[in-house]
């Protein structure tokens, strides 16, 4: 069981449904927002970062390309998108909790195979996630759209972490 890996995972997880959640009342425009003119829309980002989260489940399990992500690929709208995202949110955390230290996972690409250990496939999602998360949130605010805060101390009041201790608790 790797405890640490899924509690990272359980944050990404988290951290997917908060922004999901603050963003269901944004406007066409609000979506097409870009931080660069050559950037992905709001939109495009959501998608990708979902779609991505599905993709690296499967890598997991030395597979990919499988059209796993086409239920978001296009704008699935924000209720699809939420469901997508707790659904492989969940799984990661599922293959975290059950990862061997030494897991190994041999992936196909172009003919060939190459040995990722699993685990890497878990931090890139969570690396994934935090970098596009960011990106979103660093579009909006340039069209001047308030989003939450994923501040990980968030996270953990809403996890119920950092109860007082008492004396009757110890």
């Amino acid at each position: 069981m790797n405890k640490a890996l899924a509690d990272c995972l359980r944050y990404d997880r988290w951290a997917n449904l908060v922004l999901i959640d603050a963003c269901r009342a944004l406007t066409a425009a609000q979506l097409e927002a870009r931080l660069t003119p050559s950037s992905r829309t709001v939109r495009e980002l959501f998608s990708h970062l979902v779609g991505s989260e599905l993709t690296f489940a499967l890598r997991t399990k030395g597979r990919q390309h499988e059209g796993e992500s086409r239920q978001v690929d296009t704008w699935p709208g924000f209720d699809v998108l939420r469901e997508v995202a707790a659904g492989s949110g969940d799984e990661l955390i599922r293959i975290a909790a059950a990862l061997g230290d030494e897991e190994l996972v041999a992936l196909p690409f172009r003919g060939k195979s190459y040995e990722y250990p699993k685990g890497f496939f878990l931090l890139h999602a969570i690396e994934h996630g935090v970098e596009h998360r960011t990106e979103i949130k660093a579009a909006l605010t340039l069209v001047g759209v308030e989003t939450p805060d994923l501040d990980a101390s968030f996270y953990g009041e809403a996890a119920g972490y950092g109860g007082e201790v008492t004396e009757e608790s110890r």
